[in-house]
C-alpha cells in the first residue's frame, strides 16, 4: 500500500497540484473540517460508492488518525483503483481546513 504523510499532501497542494482527495470519515466529522477540495465517502459506503471513481486517477485517502484510511486504501486498491493512505489522518494535518 502506498502511503504519504500530511505534510507531503500539504505541499503538493500547497504546489497546486490538482489532487483528488478522498475523506472516508463519517459526515459528522467532516462538518469539523476538511482539506479543501476533498469528497466525503464514509468508509462503510465506499464499497457501494467506488463505481463514481475513475480507475485512471490517483486518490488520496483520509480519516482521522490513518485506520479507516488504511482500510478503505487496501479495498480500492484490491479493487483496481491507484490510492495512496495518508499516514496520520486529520490528526497529523496542519492545513488549511474548510
Amino acid at each position: 500500500m502506498k502511503e504519504m504523510t500530511a505534510k507531503e499532501v500539504e505541499a503538493l497542494i500547497n504546489e497546486v497540484k490538482l489532487l483528488n482527495i478522498i475523506d472516508v470519515r463519517e459526515v459528522d466529522e467532516v462538518a469539523e473540517g476538511k482539506i479543501p477540495g476533498a469528497i466525503n465517502i464514509p468508509l462503510g459506503l465506499v464499497e457501494f460508492r467506488m463505481h463514481e471513481l475513475d480507475k485512471s486517477k490517483e486518490y488520496i485517502i483520509v480519516c482521522r488518525s490513518g485506520g479507516r484510511s488504511g482500510r478503505a486504501t487496501q479495498f480500492l486498491e484490491d479493487q483496481g483503483h491507484k490510492v495512496i493512505n495518508m499516514q496520520g489522518g486529520m490528526l497529523s494535518w496542519e492545513g488549511k481546513i474548510e
